[in-house]
């Protein structure tokens, strides 16, 4: 056995979840901060380019989560099951399966951001130059889409095998490529002209295809637990993929779209000025799901490992301790931004209404992001089990109670006020369901 899986199967769970999670962690925040340096830079290119970037960052942030947390999690799992159950050569042609689907769901992603983009950006309430940078950019990372599917691809496949240090590493270089690139581009300096908000998109092009070029050379190179081998398709195989990926990816999508018709809400009742407060606000929220991740991604490999060598209980106990690490990160986050909401806000602009609504936010519904952190990371640990029908009605209700709950709220009060508290509750409501289910060993109750 090789020692990196015997090592999932039975080294102390604490300590292993540390050890392997904090390169996650580390690479999440570095990923997460992407996004960050890109809104500062942008945010010198006026109002417009702010409130443009935000309409269009809660598609981008669905796309990474599809490619990374969604099908990233079937891919990892299913490698991590067959690497545990001993299935070596199940494992290997995963990596063909997984490569395939990508490319697959990747292109399709940028059909339709290219195709239907200024359609949605229009419905979330933004018009004038603020649409117009908003399809500026999204053309750009959009058309690029591609590039982020096979780079999140490749990682999870490292990540499948208990490796966290090379994806982790790997990512990592593509922050410190666009730190430098993304206001070159944007302002441009000598022979480079600028190229405005569109420059802020071609940057994480750039440095997503070095990223996932480094990641897909260690692949090749054969110093991988699996190897890139040419093999014939297998439905069995991608379905293995493809019944945990999928679920994830609808759990995903109601996470973006509740995001995405919150911000129309705020759009259409408090206009552009809003919307901007309140995206800027809900980026601190979208930080939570790199921090989950940074365990995350170690549970999928713990749980499918040890689901797949038989160990039920050691399984299941390392998603508890996990969930439990990440409900202290996050809830520790929520309450800091809480009492504090100007020193985050602050960063990205001084707009009194954009100060004013991002605030309201955070105030009410950061006390709840270790709620939602707790549930991100019990969905994590459900995708290396296999099992994702609690995740999935979990999202259903804090889609329906975010939405359905919110817009009552602002028909019956007029205030923002009570939309973010049903979007408090929705977190709420998220994390405990999925953490009842769990712990209660629904992940081993057979069917009758």
């Amino acid at each position: 056995m090789n020692p990196r899986t015997r090592m999932l199967l039975q080294a102390p769970l604490a300590p292993t979840l540390v050890k392997l999670a904090w390169p996650n962690l580390l690479v999440m925040l570095a990923q997460a901060s992407t996004g960050l340096i890109e809104t500062w830079w942008v945010s010198h290119l006026g109002s417009d380019a702010l409130t443009g970037m935000a309409v269009v960052f809660p598609g981008f942030m669905m796309m990474q989560m599809l490619s990374a947390g969604a099908m990233g999690g079937g891919i990892s799992s299913a490698i991590a099951r067959a690497l545990g159950a001993r299935r070596t050569a199940d494992a290997e042609a995963l990596v063909l399966h997984a490569t395939f689907i990508n490319i697959l769901l990747g292109l399709t992603g940028s059909a339709i951001f290219l195709i239907f983009g200024r359609a949605i950006y229009t419905s979330m309430g933004v018009s004038g130059g603020a649409l117009d940078a908003a399809m500026q950019y999204s053309n750009v990372v959009f058309g690029g889409s591609v590039l982020v599917w096979l780079m999140n691809g490749f990682a999870s496949i490292i990540r499948g095998t208990g490796n966290m240090l090379v994806p982790s590493l790997s990512i990592c270089i593509g922050v410190v490529i666009l730190i430098p690139l993304s206001p070159l581009l944007i302002f441009g300096w000598g022979p480079i002209p600028a190229l405005g908000i569109a420059g802020g998109g071609w940057a994480v092009v750039l440095s997503t295809f070095t990223v996932g070029a480094v990641l897909a050379g260690y692949i090749l190179s054969g110093r991988c637990i699996v190897h890139f081998k040419w093999a014939p398709l297998r439905w069995d195989l991608s379905a293995d993929i493809l019944r945990v990926g999928a679920i994830a990816a609808v759990i995903s999508l109601q996470t973006s779209l509740t995001v995405l018709l919150t911000t129309a809400l705020v759009g259409g009742f408090a206009g552009g000025d809003a919307v901007a407060g309140f995206g800027t606000g809900v980026r601190l929220e979208f930080l939570m799901v790199p921090l989950a991740f940074g365990f995350g991604g170690p549970l999928v490999a713990l749980v499918g490992t040890n689901i797949g060598a038989g160990q039920e209980d050691r399984a299941l106990r390392a998603a508890l301790i996990g969930g439990a690490m990440v409900f202290a990160i996050t809830e520790t986050v929520g309450l800091i931004a809480a009492i504090w909401p100007a020193a985050w806000l602050g960063l990205f602009g001084s707009d009194p209404q954009m100060i004013e609504t991002g605030s309201a936010y955070l105030r009410i519904v950061g006390p709840a992001y270790g709620f939602f952190g707790l549930g991100l990371s019990l969905y994590f640990a459900s995708q290396g089990a296999g099992k994702m029908l609690f995740p999935l009605l979990a999202g259903v209700l804090r889609l329906l109670i975010s939405i359905g709950g919110g817009w009552l709220a602002l028909r019956l009060t007029g205030s923002l006020t009570w939309l973010f508290a049903c979007l408090a509750l929705a977190l709420v409501t998220y994390g405990t369901i999925i953490a009842t289910a769990v712990a209660s060993g629904t992940w081993f109750k057979k069917a009758n």
